[in-house]
């Protein structure tokens, strides 16, 4: 007994250690957002700009020229405000050039080379306007990386914290589990058995067959199942069999909620490919994902747009990050890479099958709607898509889930389909009369119905079902 608590009590060191050593690169991660200050973009040419632009125009074209009193203006313009200053400065931004009707009435009348020095005033504002644009641009893209270090700082933390307070119950179940193994000929060397905070539980352990021969690891989470009373499965990055060879296992207790989904979608009329892209799967152990992405536009460069913004969601969320953190970030990859002219929408459900409350987030997407015994409820908040704004701050929705109830998102091709001014409600309305069905009939009779307004469709339409189910 003696060794077997050595081998759970150095465990238990490494899990303390490992949490402290996240924690301190949690505070050095926001030690190093802290040396940025957040930057103020600035949203139009300055006065400095225009008189640069001025001296510049008459130093090109001027020369010892000063009949017409513009190197004057100039002067004065550095010392006080100059009202033509910044009249010069907004009609170039309104209008995107200087003309004559907006120069002083007499540069008009005595300036032999008006013409030269118009345009060369506008080839100076025209590089300070890009200038601008481009150093915008740079503040945009470092404060987007200074929010990612703070987003990354806070997973760590976070992740830090869910190692500190989780229970070591090793010694609890540690005779059932290793005597039920033992009758099915496989041996575990060392195992650490961990509860968390909303009470489920995931076994580690190093295990070998004994009698030359193999057990799958999903036979081996049953097993685990009827010692510990409950429903259990092998980790989706562990290995599949147990040999005669040692090697590691994780097993992980399923929720008391299972996820069953549907799906239905038509591409916009005159296109072959749908610019939706969207996934289902189960991220960290517990939780199931639904998104879905509506590229702009449609065919296949809205199609790549919408897939590339899933892709990077999914990978965010199975690796652990939360929710909002991958939102942001994904709003930030974005954004850095140039696709905001191209923006996708992002539409994220995340179900915890342990306690059966559902987390929607948004970035530009429609409403979506739960389908409960009796009623049909909307979450929806009012955001830009991917990559338009930074930084991004996504609205969480919460809904506690029963035996029954259904999610549905959509596209804005199907709400847009709706008849009348109140889209929203008249699409409530259908689905309060919509028969009990499963997730993919359920799906199939909404795209039925949001056709039956179209005839052809006028735009891509796509339909996720997740009905929630007691075990």
């Amino acid at each position: 007994m003696l060794r077997k608590w050595a081998v759970h009590k150095d465990m238990a060191d490494v899990n303390a250690y490992t949490a402290k050593r996240l924690k301190d690169m949690a505070q050095s991660l926001e030690g190093v957002a802290k040396t940025f200050e957040r930057s103020r973009e600035e949203n139009g040419l300055t006065r400095e700009d225009g008189i640069a632009a001025l001296e510049a125009a008459s130093a090109m074209v001027c020369g010892e020229c000063e009949t017409c009193g513009i190197k004057r203006e100039c002067r004065r313009g550095e010392e006080e405000e100059n009202y033509y200053l910044y009249y010069l400065l907004r009609t170039f931004e309104k209008k995107g050039r200087v003309e004559f009707e907006d120069m002083p009435r007499r540069f008009l009348e005595v300036c032999r080379r008006k013409s030269d020095y118009l345009g060369q005033l506008n080839r100076n504002l025209g590089r300070a306007t890009m200038n601008l644009a481009w150093k915008n641009r740079f503040l945009e893209s470092r404060d987007a990386v200074m929010v990612q270090f703070e987003e990354l700082a806070g997973i760590l933390e976070e992740f830090s914290g869910q190692m500190e307070r989780a229970m070591d119950v090793t010694r609890t179940w540690e005779d059932e589990l290793r005597a039920a193994l033992r009758k099915r000929r496989v041996v575990a060397e060392s195992l650490l058995v961990l509860q968390y905070e909303e009470q489920r539980r995931e076994v580690f352990m190093n295990a070998r067959t004994t009698n030359g021969r193999c057990m799958t690891a999903r036979d081996a989470a049953e097993v685990i199942g009827r010692a510990m009373k409950g429903v259990w499965s092998p980790s989706r990055d562990g290995k599949i069999i147990i040999t005669r060879n040692t090697a590691p296992f994780r097993f992980v207790e399923d929720g008391k909620y299972r996820i069953l989904f549907g799906s239905s979608r038509v591409p916009r009329e005159g296109e072959e490919i749908s610019g939706d892209s969207y996934t289902f799967k189960s991220g960290i152990p517990g939780q199931a994902i639904m998104s879905l992405s509506d590229g702009m536009g449609s065919g296949k460069a809205a199609n790549s747009d919408s897939e590339k913004v899933i892709e990077l969601t999914e990978q965010l969320l199975g690796t652990g990050f939360s929710a909002r953190a991958a939102l942001k970030l994904v709003n930030t990859v974005v954004l850095l890479t140039g696709q905001n002219e191209r923006p996708a929408t992002l539409d994220l459900c995340l179900v915890d099958l342990y306690s059966g409350v559902v987390e929607i987030m948004k970035l530009g997407a429609v409403a979506s709607f739960i389908m409960g015994h009796d009623s049909v409820e909307t979450l929806e908040s009012e955001h830009v898509p991917a990559g338009v704004l930074n930084p991004v701050e996504p609205v969480l929705l919460s809904k506690k889930l029963w035996d029954g109830d259904r999610i549905v998102m959509v596209s804005d091709g199907v709400l847009d389909a709706m008849p009348g001014e109140e889209k929203e409600e008249a699409f409530k309305d259908f689905l309060r009369g919509l028969k009990a069905a499963g997730p993919q009939e359920t799906a199939e009779m909404i795209l039925t119905f949001a056709l039956s307004f179209e005839g052809e469709p006028r735009d891509d339409m796509t339909v996720l079902v997740g009905g929630i189910y007691g075990r």
